[in-house]
């Protein structure tokens, strides 16, 4: 048994503190940066992709930033706790208290880089392929924090590296966040990685932005059995939680736009 004793506080200056959720945030979206540009690079170099320049995809980031950012809030806000933030609206903008929502930031990104797509002129698909290449770096940093918090705990355990969060009584849960961390992190990076740049479906736009959907709703899924639901959300139909229902709408989501460039590669 382990017990939890990591402070969520990086930094404290008094007025003002620098957590780790806020670095995960930082550092995920520098390093998605950094690799993004590098693949840019290496499918120039190898397969002479030139629908996306180095200097267009910086471009992006700030589109990128704001629509995780207000996606990933709102989502949280919405999906998860509207009631109470509806009461206190002045806490929505504590986001370095946590509270963020993967769907939410995912819907704000898509929003973010349709606007940024039209704007340039360059297929959607083509932005998205690459950030899905790069979004689990950002997803394994964010679930490492989520468990420097203590949020997002597991289910009771009695396994050898259960994880005791004195926040939430003196029982050992799972380590859920690191469970998450590997299967969303780790693993949907070496899944979507191999697809996207082994198998060259990068150069079929929609392919990769599809798979990564579906890729990743199955691991969010299989995560989601270990971790105890929001207290005041529960279960949906005394088995779903909120996770659980957002990810099967992503998993269809992912089969669509396969399914819908299939058919047309068919029709072609």
């Amino acid at each position: 048994m382990i017990v939890h004793n990591f402070d969520p506080v990086f930094i404290d200056l008094g007025v003002f503190q620098i957590r780790w959720y806020s670095i995960a945030y930082i550092v995920g979206i520098i390093l998605g940066w950094i690799y993004a540009i590098k693949i840019i690079k290496e499918m120039a170099r190898k397969h002479n992709f030139t629908m996306i320049k180095k200097t267009v995809f910086d471009d992006l980031i700030i589109y990128l930033i704001i629509g995780i950012v207000l996606g990933g809030r709102l989502g949280y806000v919405i999906f998860y706790n509207f009631e109470y933030y509806s009461r206190n609206l002045f806490e929505i903008l504590k986001l370095w208290e946590g509270g963020m929502s993967f769907h939410g930031g995912l819907l704000g990104v898509i929003i973010a880089t349709i606007i940024f797509s039209k704007i340039k002129r360059i297929n959607f698909f083509y932005f998205t392929d690459i950030l899905c290449c790069v979004a689990p770096i950002g997803l394994f940093l964010g679930r490492i924090a989520n468990f420097i918090n203590g949020e997002l705990f597991g289910k009771i355990s009695t396994l050898p590296w259960a994880v005791v969060f004195p926040n939430n009584g003196n029982i050992s849960r799972h380590p859920s966040q690191i469970y998450e961390a590997i299967l969303e992190g780790i693993v949907l990076f070496i899944l979507i990685n191999f697809f996207a740049l082994k198998k060259q479906l990068l150069l079929r736009a929609g392919y990769v932005s599809g798979l990564f959907l579906i890729f990743y709703s199955i691991a969010r899924i299989i995560g989601e059995n270990f971790r105890e639901p929001d207290k005041h959300l529960g279960y949906f139909f005394n088995y779903f939680s909120m996770g659980v229902l957002l990810s099967l709408a992503t998993f269809l989501a992912g089969c669509f736009i396969i399914f819908l460039i299939k058919n047309n590669e068919q029709n072609n």
